[in-house]
């Protein structure tokens, strides 16, 4: 009970370093994968604060060590991402982007600061806890293959062997104060589908001289979406979308081709496998029903996310402990993605939601968006519960 009173205080005297860190990170926001000044930054405070790590790993991805008693006794995986999105932030703030056309529009700025604030603590109470703590600094979180799946390839589960993992999320439908949890099958797989519909171009006023792949491809969309969506053959949580269709051709012009792309996202590998192989069969009878050819491209993206449900359930009690029942809340599934499930898939997992709005400040917009934004107050939360988990777990 003393530790944990120790470090709310140690988090409350931090603070103004949190906020001073994450709108630096705020304003000099970075593309998946060329993260070199956000760390080159995180690097510089974890030699200021004279915690041990290991840099360019996935590129610019770091993991920072920390050894408490008795370290080879367990070792706990803490996460944050580092990287921003292509979008013109539009917010009125002091600490505005100054990355024209990048912005921390999905937190990852809270993310980094929440990660860097726990090792900073974690670091200075090392003789009070035991076991092995990595922090886990990702690049390329927002992108294909993913920079967690990169990290674990450089060896960040191993020597040693993380025996269980920890994450957070920015979620502004919560108000700040607030977390959420989800045991068990949490977020999606994603994949992206592109398919190519090869028809026989020609003049629009003599059909009896062209394939349309305009048709074909239109009956290819109704087809999947009916089979998945209006009729689901199962009750696995899917969701199959198309996005883009592109023909160049004109009023009176049958183009050659049709181009389709979109996104597939699911709760079960095995019935992941079943889809793609009956896309494939979908595509192939209606493109030879009206004698043309289709390609489809699957390009393989992250695995589902799921929360180990002993360890959810005990950080979830661990959160009540420290900010109330009232506080703690249930979290329905979501078919968004993230590359954390790499992780979630190797070790037990807990990837929990950070309460980050306040509607009262009027910040309310949610991530992906060119004005959001967070109530900063949010990181204490952050920083504590990582803390407390790191060492509790």
């Amino acid at each position: 009970m003393i530790l944990v009173q120790e470090i709310k205080k140690r988090v409350d005297e931090l603070y103004p370093y949190l906020v001073e860190v994450r709108r630096h990170l705020h304003q000099y926001p970075e593309l998946s994968f060329q993260e070199f000044k956000t760390s080159e930054f995180i690097q510089s405070q974890l030699i200021k604060h004279q915690i041990t790590f290991k840099s360019q790993i996935a590129g610019t991805g770091i993991l920072a060590t920390i050894l408490g008693k008795n370290p080879n006794s367990k070792c706990i995986l803490v996460r944050g991402d580092m990287d921003a999105l292509p979008i013109v932030e539009t917010n009125n703030i002091d600490y505005k982007s100054k990355n024209e056309g990048i912005m921390h529009a999905c937190g990852h700025d809270a993310h980094t600061t929440c990660a860097l604030g726990a090792a900073i603590i974690l670091n200075e109470f090392k003789e009070h806890f035991n076991g092995t703590i990595k922090i886990m600094f990702q690049p390329g979180e927002e992108v294909l293959p993913g920079g967690a799946k990169l990290m674990i390839e450089g060896g960040v589960l191993e020597n040693p062997k993380v025996d269980k993992a920890i994450a957070l999320h920015v979620f502004p439908n919560l108000e700040a104060g607030n977390v959420g949890f989800k045991s068990g099958m949490y977020m999606a797989s994603t994949d992206e589908l592109y398919i190519t519909v090869n028809g026989k171009g020609g003049h629009a006023a003599m059909p009896s001289e062209y394939i349309n792949p305009l048709l074909i491809a239109s009956e290819i969309l109704l087809s999947i979406q009916t089979e998945f969506m209006v009729k689901p053959i199962t009750d696995i949580p899917t969701v199959i979308a198309f996005g883009k269709i592109s023909g160049e051709g004109a009023t009176n012009v049958i183009p050659n081709s049709v181009k389709l792309e979109g996104t597939f996202r699911t709760m079960d590998e095995i019935w992941r496998k079943k889809v793609h192989e009956r896309l494939e069969e979908i595509v192939k009878s209606i493109s030879d029903k009206y004698n043309a050819t289709s390609d489809l491209k699957i390009v393989h993206g992250y695995p589902y996310l799921v929360n180990n449900e002993s360890l959810t359930e005990k950080c979830k009690q661990v959160a009540v402990s420290l900010l109330g029942q009232s506080n703690v809340v249930e979290l329905p599934l979501r078919m968004t993605a993230e590359d954390f499930s790499f992780i979630s898939q190797a070790v037990p997992s807990c990837f929990f939601r950070l309460g980050t709005g306040n509607k009262q400040n009027n910040i309310t917009a949610g991530v992906h968006t060119s004005n959001f934004n967070i109530d900063e107050t949010a990181l204490k939360v952050g920083v504590e519960l990582f803390c407390q988990l790191a060492i509790s777990v």
